[in-house]
């Protein structure tokens, strides 16, 4: 079992210019941590992504840490011109030093999908024909491809990753068509929900994945060298009273953000299904674990067997979290939690 952290870098109540410097202060802390990999979302036109172009974000994180694997969590594929994305991933792997991790998605807010003039009923076949043009860039020294929504003739692909043939691909879905998807294809996987919702996803994951014989990039670090996460919330505090009380108002706020699109589109489709808006509510399903080192060590044991997991990806700074809690949990997860779950 290997830990992760994953951001929103949602809208907190600080300048923006003030919530960056936190986040990279963050980060470098999760670094210094031994956390494995630093995972951000993409969202646009709302408050809960203020990294729309996450890119230019991970630049910055890039020279902020030394060891932690780094990456999106995902590229919305259908807004890409898949050329200058295949130069992106390229520069900041070298910039990061080969510790990028890539993880690709069509984008789950047909509102956010519209907004950029994209079709929701098309996006999938886009992702598809973005996804086999990004590895044809990427794994050849000219990029020649005609597909359905995009065609390059003989472009040079001056710029290489600096992972050979390119950094690893994962793709995260919280449905058992979308987790099959990526066993087939062998990418590195994660999920969300409750642990009962996660597990079946997972169960997807790994038949696929079986079927095809293995991970197209298999990592040794992890046993059968695929990557299968789930992601969580969580807080560590020295008693389980004072984690609640440190989560609750950040919880309300990260979900406000969460379900805002929805709630300005009422006539629109309901795609926050999967996440409660009610903190008990998350802590009952296992979406979230707020409490002492203790409480994390056993929930993370149930959760690892009951899900089916190799990787946990944490969200310890949402909200309107202070830095100074998110920076405790992180010091207390990894003292603490981390040493203690060696043998999982």
């Amino acid at each position: 079992m290997k830990f992760a952290v994953f951001d929103h870098v949602d809208r907190s109540d600080q300048p923006l210019v003030k919530q960056f410097d936190e986040r990279l202060a963050y980060v470098a802390a999760a670094d210094e941590a031994g956390f494995y990999a630093y995972h951000v979302a993409e969202h646009h036109a709302t408050p809960l992504n203020m990294v729309p172009v996450p890119g230019v974000y991970l630049g910055a994180v890039a020279r902020a840490t030394r060891r932690i694997r780094i990456g999106p969590l995902v590229y919305l594929l259908p807004l890409y011109s898949p050329l200058r994305l295949i130069e992106e991933i390229a520069m900041l792997d070298h910039l990061c030093h080969g510790r990028l991790e890539v993880g690709i998605g069509r984008g789950v807010s047909p509102f956010e999908l519209n907004y950029h003039k994209v079709d929701t009923e098309t996006s999938r076949a886009v992702f598809l024909d973005a996804f086999e043009c990004l590895r044809a860039g990427l794994t050849h020294e000219r990029l020649t491809y005609h597909g359905p929504h995009f065609a390059y003739d003989n472009v040079p692909m001056e710029l290489r990753p600096l992972q050979q043939p390119h950094p690893p691909f994962w793709y995260p879905s919280s449905n058992e068509a979308g987790a099959a998807w990526a066993g087939e294809r062998g990418l590195h996987f994660s999920t969300l929900g409750s642990v009962e919702r996660a597990g079946a996803c997972v169960a997807a994951y790994k038949a696929a994945l079986a079927r095809r014989g293995g991970a197209d990039m298999p990592k040794p670090e992890f046993p059968g060298g695929a990557i299968i996460g789930v992601n969580r919330q969580g807080v560590v505090a020295d008693t389980i009273e004072d984690a609640k009380r440190i989560a609750k108002p950040a919880f309300d706020r990260w979900y406000s953000s969460l379900s805002k699109l929805e709630r300005e589109n009422k006539q629109g489709p309901r795609y926050v299904h999967h996440v409660t808006g009610d903190m008990d509510a998350a802590l009952a399903s296992g979406q979230m674990i707020a409490g002492t080192p203790e409480t994390f060590v056993a929930e993370i044991r149930r959760q690892a067997v009951a899900i089916g997991v190799n990787y946990m990806n944490f969200s310890f700074f949402f909200g309107t979290m202070a830095p100074e809690h998110a920076l405790r949990s992180l010091a207390l997860f990894s003292r603490e939690v981390m040493p203690k779950l060696a043998d999982l």
